[in-house]
């Protein structure tokens, strides 16, 4: 039996980084507390992505491969996710807090009478009770939560935990699963990708997020360069995205994208708590406003005070030094 459970969530044949964290956290109270640790893949192809995974050393990964998961499908990955569960009977099951399983979290808690923690920054487990930590009230509160018994579901933000590379053989292990595609009630025709082949910003290990101060394209071309030298994902502030400057997926904050990526560079950005809600929980903030006052310092581990006009040009000049 698999103490603790990993769900591989995979975008485009490749394993999201926040799914690794995930595991290597699993990893790590598996360790510490003589528990199991294993990981399940659902997905078209298995076979890359399980060589991928190994190096991660989970004690066993689960797969289930069908045709049907070529592409998200809510009903398909919900029976999948149930039948992995009654097979592999966990006592603790986790997944990177992602669109995805937002949308299945509850069901699945549900089919398997499972107690569900949502979007958590911290978790540990014993093996008597799950620990939680939760960002709630726009980040302005940490929610500290308990449950006892098993299982449980949980859904980890990401940036929550480094990915740690691990030693050991991981046995691949197949669960048989059919689906009738009449069970579909709705179907997928296409899917757009509004940031084209722009880094994702829930993978991206750098951000660099646009704000109210950059207000002409000649502030937006330096964006773009600041991105392309540190192969950054670009974000925005609600400002910006509601101006048209910027499509509205790319918006950070309460009531847009979370992100937690390494490093964070906040341009033009005052620090209002509805986009500190989106961003809060990134390794290190490096913010720069021609305001000293500005709300987003308090927050930030560096500061430049200046225009970002005046700023960033000779910044990504010395960036592109150190790079070359």
């Amino acid at each position: 039996m698999s103490n603790l459970l990993t769900y591989i969530s995979v975008n485009d044949g490749k394993i999201k980084r926040s799914s690794l964290e995930v595991l290597s956290r699993c990893n790590e109270i598996a360790e510490k507390n003589g528990k199991t640790s294993s990981a399940i893949v659902i997905s078209d192809d298995c076979s890359t992505i399980v060589e991928n995974l190994k190096s991660y050393g989970p004690s066993v990964i689960y797969t289930i491969e069908d045709p049907i998961f070529k592409n998200h499908l809510n009903t398909p990955l919900l029976k999948a996710l149930t039948l992995a569960m009654s097979e592999i009977n966990p006592d603790v099951m986790a997944f990177a807090s992602t669109e995805g399983s937002k949308d299945i979290l509850g069901a699945l808690a549900a089919n398997r009478n499972a107690a569900a923690l949502a979007d958590v920054s911290e978790f540990d487990w014993t093996g008597d009770a799950v620990t939680a930590k939760r960002p709630v009230m726009a980040s302005k509160i940490i929610s500290s939560v308990e449950t006892k018994g098993s299982p449980v579901i949980l859904t980890v933000r990401s940036g929550s935990y480094d990915t740690v590379e691990k030693s050991g053989e991981s046995k691949v292990q197949s669960i048989p699963f059919t689906f009738d595609k009449n069970e579909l009630k709705l179907t997928l025709k296409e899917i757009i990708s509004a940031t084209g082949d722009k880094v994702d910003l829930s993978e991206a290990e750098t951000v660099i997020a646009a704000g109210r101060g950059v207000k002409d394209e000649e502030g937006r071309k330096l964006i773009d360069e600041l991105a392309a030298v540190l192969n950054a994902g670009i974000g925005a502030s609600r400002a910006l995205t509601e101006s048209g400057d910027y499509d509205p997926s790319l918006q950070i904050g309460q009531t847009g994208k979370v992100v937690s990526p390494q490093l964070y560079i906040a341009v033009g950005i005052s620090g209002a708590i509805q986009h500190v809600a989106g961003m809060a929980n990134s390794k290190v903030i490096v913010a720069i406003n021609k305001d000293p006052d500005a709300p987003i310092f308090e927050i930030a581990d560096y500061g430049l005070v200046g225009d970002l006009y005046k700023i960033l040009p000779p910044f990504i000049d010395e960036l592109k030094k150190i790079k070359g």
